[in-house]
C-alpha cells in the first residue's frame, strides 16, 4: 500500500468515526428532557415522531403504577426517567428505565400532602444535568441524588427558613446554574431566592425578594428560568408582579421590571411561568387576562424601557406557554389556543380545544408539528401547531392528568394520577 492509498483510507476511517460520534451525540441529546419544560425550557421538542392517537391499551409501550400521588412532570436523562411522588406518606423519588421497570426508589422524609384537588406534596418537578438529580417537595425536603440514586446531600428549607404561607400547594420547580441549584420561595412574608452548591449542599447565597402587594399577589407558583445574556448566565424570576434578573454568583438583582398590576388588583397570583423566545420574555398574568412582552437585557429598573407590548384579554392563568420555532403557543384554561409573535405580541392564528367544565392545568407540549394539551379530567388533545388549526384526536387516559406531557426519543410520556404511560407511534 502506497502513501496515497494509506492517506485515503485514513481519511475515510476518520470520516466514519466522526459520523458515528456525531450520531451518538445526537441520539443522546434526543434522549434528554432534563427539566419540566425540556432541554430549552420552553416545552418544545425539536426532534422525533410522536403518536397522534392512542387508547390506554392501544399504542401503549408500557404502563407503570406509580403507587402515590404527585403532579410533577417526569424528567429524562438517557436511560433514566425520574419522577417524584408521595408514596406511603413519604416524599419519594423513582428512577424508571425504558422498559417501564423501577430501577431504584429513594424516600426523603415525611410527605406534606396537597390541599388543592389538582395539587400534591410533589408538585415541583425534578431537574438534572446528568451529574446529579435535584428535587424539592412541599414539605421543604430538598436533596441532591447521584444518578444511581444514592443521596449526595439533603436538607429541609422549611425547617431552616420557615413554612411557606401559600394559599395552595407549593409548585415552583428548582433550576440549575453551572454549579448551583436554585429554589425560589415567593409567598406572603419572607420571600427569597436561594442558591445551594450542587456538590456539597452548602448555601452559596440567599437573597430577599419582597415586594409590597395586594392580597395574594406576592404568592407565586412560577418556576425561575436560566438564560444567557452575552454568554453570561442569568436567573429570571417571576412573581409578586415583578420580573427580575439575578446574578448566579451572588443573587444580586441586575434588572427589574414592574407595573404588571397597575390597578393593584388583589388575588392576581402568578401561576403560569414566563417563557423566553427570540430575545423576549412573555409573561402571562392577571388570571389569564394579560400578556406582557419584555425585552431581555438592560440594567436597573427597565419597566419603562424594555416592556415592548401589553395585550389585554388574552394570556393564561395556569398553563405555561410553549415555543414553536420563533413563535409562542398559548393553551388557555378553557381550551382556547393562540399563536403569538414574541416580538410584536400580535396573534398569528387562533383555535380552540373542546370546552368542558374541566380545565387545562397541564402545560402544553409542542412536538412533531403537533400540540399536546392535557385537560384535568384526563383527556389529552392533539392538534396541529400550524394553521389551519385542527384538533386531530381526543385521547382518554381514564385518570386525571395534571403533569405536562414529555416527548423524548420518539416516546411520549404521560404522567397520570395513578400511572406513568409510555406511548409510541405505531410502525
Amino acid at each position: 500500500m502506497n502513501l496515497r492509498e494509506l492517506r485515503s483510507r485514513l481519511t475515510v476511517f476518520l470520516g466514519v468515526l466522526l459520523l458515528v460520534t456525531l450520531t451518538s451525540q445526537t441520539t443522546s441529546a434526543d434522549q434528554r428532557w432534563p427539566s419540566w419544560r425540556g432541554p430549552q425550557e420552553n416545552g418544545f421538542q425539536v426532534e422525533g415522531i410522536y403518536p397522534e392517537k392512542w387508547t390506554t391499551e392501544s399504542g401503549v409501550v408500557w404502563k407503570l403504577p406509580i403507587g402515590g400521588l404527585g403532579c410533577s412532570t417526569p424528567i429524562v436523562w438517557d436511560q433514566q426517567i425520574i419522577i417524584t411522588a408521595g408514596i406511603s406518606d413519604s416524599d419519594t423519588v423513582l428512577s424508571v428505565d425504558w422498559k417501564g421497570d423501577v430501577k431504584w426508589r429513594r424516600t426523603l422524609g415525611k410527605e406534606r400532602k396537597g390541599k388543592h384537588r389538582n395539587g400534591s406534596g410533589s408538585n415541583p418537578s425534578p431537574v438534572t444535568n446528568g451529574k446529579g438529580i435535584f428535587v424539592y417537595f412541599k414539605s421543604g425536603n430538598f436533596a441532591a441524588l447521584e444518578m444511581n440514586g444514592e443521596i449526595r446531600w439533603q436538607k429541609n428549607l422549611v425547617k431552616t427558613y420557615g413554612k411557606e404561607s401559600l394559599f395552595w400547594d407549593f409548585g415552583t420547580s428548582p433550576v440549575l446554574t453551572e454549579d448551583a441549584v436554585i429554589v425560589a420561595m415567593m409567598h406572603g412574608g419572607d420571600s427569597y431566592l436561594i442558591a445551594v452548591d450542587q456538590k456539597t449542599g452548602d448555601t452559596k447565597w440567599k437573597v430577599e425578594r419582597n415586594y409590597e402587594t395586594p392580597v395574594e399577589v406576592d404568592h407565586s407558583y412560577a418556576s425561575p428560568l436560566i438564560y444567557k445574556h452575552k454568554n453570561q448566565e442569568r436567573i429570571l424570576v417571576w412573581g409578586a408582579a415583578h420580573l427580575t434578573s439575578h446574578s448566579p454568583q451572588d443573587g444580586k438583582v441586575l434588572w427589574s421590571c414592574g407595573e404588571f398590576n397597575p390597578d393593584n388588583k388583589s388575588y392576581w397570583v402568578a401561576v403560569s411561568s414566563a417563557i423566553i423566545n427570540d430575545g423576549m420574555v412573555l409573561v402571562p398574568y392577571g388570571r389569564g387576562s394579560r400578556l406582557h412582552g419584555i425585552q431581555l437585557g438592560g440594567s436597573g429598573d427597565v419597566t419603562k424601557t424594555h416592556r415592548k407590548w401589553v395585550r389585554k384579554g388574552t394570556g393564561t392563568f395556569v398553563p405555561t406557554p410553549a415555543s414553536y420555532e420563533k413563535n409562542v403557543i398559548l393553551v388557555r384554561d378553557q381550551g382556547e389556543v393562540e399563536c403569538v409573535s414574541p416580538k410584536t405580541g400580535k396573534t398569528i392564528w387562533e383555535g380552540r380545544l373542546p370546552k368542558h367544565r374541566s380545565k387545562y392545568y397541564s402545560s402544553p407540549l409542542v412536538a412533531d408539528g403537533k400540540i399536546y394539551a392535557a385537560r384535568e379530567d384526563g383527556k389529552i388533545f392533539v392538534a396541529t401547531a400550524k394553521p389551519p388549526f385542527k384538533v386531530l384526536s381526543e385521547n382518554d387516559m381514564k385518570e386525571r392528568v395534571i403533569a405536562s406531557p414529555v416527548a423524548v426519543d420518539n416516546k411520549l410520556l404521560i404522567r397520570g394520577e395513578e400511572h406513568l404511560y409510555c406511548l409510541a407511534k405505531k410502525k
